[in-house]
């Protein structure tokens, strides 16, 4: 495979980016490499500055759930281009959005925009504190819930590629109050609870991990959190980051039939602009200024473009038959790369919920963050750059999660399968 101008740019890009990158795991330091310069992307397939043509399983990290480029929202874009990027005022369309969201998800009464993931949980914690008046919080080894301060300890994805446990320039007050449990275990999570039950504010949970690679809850543990939240007075907040309108329209809350106090979104709810949002019951959002006193702004927050791609999104993933037929094609996938890792003789643990998919390099069943991390991330390496080479575009983590987009056709998925098991008979040898 050519890279002679993704390399070219990764230099140049190294002079004026740390890393070379605007987010660490782009820059492939794990499974090393020079990852290529993306200059394109429609429906399943990328392509890089050197012309090579990918067929795109990161999806841009989750957002893209319909594919590079649909052209119902480059349409959308295009009108609303030319009516403005942003005005800093109110617009019909943050309406919009927040009712289609509202009516998806009936947990959330209230909700506002923000833009990113991060902020969407850095304040949404900041509002449970403010409500329960309390300052501890409870989240999950290998759960990753942006990059604010105080949810850095023990977080997984980039995190954890990097190996990086904690980050440097967390004060360690920060971290006195955020209280780690191992996801899946409900047991630990109760002991925490009896331990600290008046000063617990609220748990924040991945509802489906992803992460620390897809990792689905166990029988029993999503109720388990709803149960103790309820029981000592605290909050439960969903990431739905990732989950939100990919595992199903309204989300793991809808998929699981657990109505949290506070949800997160963002990824799919901005079709692939930069967006994020938080929303819960209205009695706790309404403690929101200019109603009440948690305060929050942002200058882009809600901006026009980022509501119609949400908006155009929404109204695709709404039309009959789309979730069954990424159930359909993912699970084609699955089942395609456990016949491919028998046939080569290697062992692995595919992990899936719904079009979010992991291939953990293990035997072992991957439950929490301790099981993942004891994936063999070198064979995983060497599996992440066969693909690569032979046009495959998948995670450059054993600790992502791969996404299977609307727009990836059966025939991708077939030729996904038989590269991967090129690759896993690669292994072998």
């Amino acid at each position: 495979m050519n890279q002679q101008h993704s390399q070219e740019l990764f230099r140049e890009a190294q002079r004026y980016l740390p890393g070379g990158v605007d987010s660490p795991v782009r820059a492939f330091k794990t499974v090393g490499g020079t990852p290529p310069f993306i200059v394109k992307g429609q429906g399943a397939r990328m392509f890089d500055a050197d012309g090579n043509e990918f067929i795109d399983y990161v999806c841009s990290w989750g957002p893209l759930i319909m594919g590079h480029s649909h052209p119902q929202v480059v349409e959308a874009l295009k009108r609303a281009v030319e009516r403005g990027t942003s005005f800093g005022a109110p617009t019909e369309l943050e309406i919009t959005l927040a009712r289609m969201i509202s009516t998806a998800m009936p947990s959330i009464q209230m909700l506002r925009f923000v833009n990113s993931g991060t902020e969407a949980a850095m304040t949404a914690l900041r509002l449970a504190r403010a409500y329960t008046k309390r300052d501890m919080i409870v989240k999950f080894a290998g759960g990753y819930h942006g990059h604010s301060d105080g949810l850095l300890a023990k977080a997984g994805s980039g995190v954890a590629t990097l190996g990086i446990p904690d980050s440097p320039g967390v004060p360690s007050g920060y971290a006195r109050n955020t209280l780690t449990a191992l996801y899946n275990d409900a047991k630990a999570v109760e002991q925490l609870f009896e331990r600290y039950s008046e000063e617990i504010a609220a748990v924040i949970v991945e509802p489906v991990a992803a992460n620390m690679g897809v990792v689905p809850p166990q029988p029993g543990f999503l109720e388990s959190l709803r149960s103790l939240t309820s029981r000592f007075g605290s909050l439960l907040i969903f990431d739905e980051v990732i989950t939100g309108f990919r595992v199903a329209y309204g989300g793991a809350q809808a998929l699981y039939s657990i109505t949290p106090d506070l949800t997160c979104l963002g990824k799919i709810i901005g079709g692939g602009l930069p967006v994020g949002a938080y929303g819960g019951r209205r009695d706790i959002m309404e403690m929101m200024a200019p109603v009440g006193p948690v305060y929050q702004a942002g200058t882009l927050s809600g901006n026009p473009i980022a509501m119609t791609a949400g908006i155009e999104t929404l109204k695709l993933l709404n039309q009959p038959g789309v979730y069954n037929q990424l159930e359909n094609k993912t699970a084609s996938l699955e089942k395609g790369i456990g016949t491919a890792a028998a046939k080569a003789g290697i062992r692995i643990y595919i992990s899936r919920t719904a079009s979010l998919l992991t291939v953990f390099f293990t035997a072992d069943q991957v439950v929490d963050y301790e099981s993942a991390k004891r994936a063999n991330t070198e064979e995983f390496n060497r599996f992440f750059h066969v693909l690569l080479t032979e046009g495959i575009y998948w995670p450059p983590s054993q600790f992502e999660a791969a996404f299977v987009s609307f727009a990836h056709s059966d025939e991708d998925i077939q030729l996904t399968i038989r590269v991967i098991g090129k690759a896993l008979s690669l292994l072998k040898k």
